[in-house]
């Protein structure tokens, strides 16, 4: 089955012997960034040639609402600065989100800015479990020296960086997929996980995977409709994703998207029912083993009032 709907979600998940998800790629931002966030997207017209309408713009109580109503267990609230000066601040109003959210793990965010490996070792310091890497909206260098130390330190740590590094959805300065695999020459063993498959670079991003054993794919808005999934996805996707079994972990973008959760849900299904080498084993790895593995959760799912 494929959940129509997000309340179907919770019986899809049950339905493959699953208490829930684990999401690698949502994010929660200070409110006044936030609604600066959905104003561009508001623009997207313009900016990217397409309208995107904003599926959950409701308050950060209410979406969380929505994300336990899923079965949404554990998530990653990724947050990103877009110059020097806002990733140390943004850092500690994450380690307070996930303070006080329970399903929420510590995450941070960098700059090439002198004192990113200080304030990056602190980060790693308290716990933090994931951090997020957005060169596309950062319009930075990855090889810049001054993140150096950042990807050393991540590397030794073993902790995944959520990378946009893609093209998508219009391409930056540093963008690219060969740009950001001169970061993963200097540091092999880095734990890198590819937003949204590195797209559109889907044969290159699974190219890193098979090149490197830390490299990863998430599947946020990969393969639905919006994102013309038909004509991007390369014909041996599916192919190749059979033969990298637990590289490839749920991610969505919520709430910032312009469809249901349910849709990226279905896309996935889709992917499993076309190859029998995949099926529902593969969907158990994407929705729940792999993206907890990388997050090294453990424990039990949180309780929640």
């Amino acid at each position: 089955m494929t959940p129509g709907s997000d309340a179907e979600v919770p019986a899809f998940t049950r339905a493959l012997g699953l208490p829930g998800l684990t999401d690698l790629h949502v994010h929660f931002l200070p409110d006044p960034m936030q609604r600066k966030v959905w104003a561009f997207f508001d623009r997207a017209s313009a900016e990217y040639g397409t309208e995107w309408p904003i599926h959950y713009r409701l308050p950060a109580d209410e979406r969380l609402a929505i994300l336990r109503d899923l079965g949404v267990l554990r998530f990653a609230p990724l947050v990103y600065p877009h110059k020097p000066d806002m990733a140390a601040w943004l850092n500690e109003w994450a380690r307070e989100f996930a303070a006080n959210t329970p399903e929420a793990v510590p995450t941070a965010t960098f700059f090439p800015e002198p004192g990113a490996g200080r304030y990056l070792a602190d980060a790693l310091d308290q716990g933090v479990r994931c951090v997020k890497s957005h060169v596309q909206v950062g319009a930075y260098d990855p090889r810049d020296q001054l993140l150096e130390p950042v990807w050393g330190l991540l590397a030794e740590a073993g902790v995944p960086v959520v990378v946009h590094c893609g093209h998508g959805p219009v391409a930056g300065k540093f963008t690219g997929l060969d740009v950001f695999e001169d970061v993963l020459r200097r540091h092999p063993r880095l734990v890198a996980v590819l937003a949204h498959a590195g797209a559109p670079e889907f044969t290159l991003a699974l190219d890193l995977v098979d090149r490197y054993p830390g490299v990863h794919l998430d599947t946020t808005m990969v393969g639905v409709p919006f994102n013309r999934a038909d004509e991007l996805l390369p014909a041996d996707w599916v192919a190749r994703l059979a033969g990298n079994p637990g590289r490839v972990a749920l991610g969505t973008d919520f709430p910032s998207i312009p469809y249901d959760y349910a849709t990226q849900l279905r896309a996935i299904a889709g992917w499993a029912a076309s190859d029998d080498r995949l099926g529902e084993s593969f969907l158990r790895a994407v929705l729940w083993e792999t993206p907890r593995r990388l997050l090294s959760l453990s424990e039990q799912p949180p309780e929640t009032s």
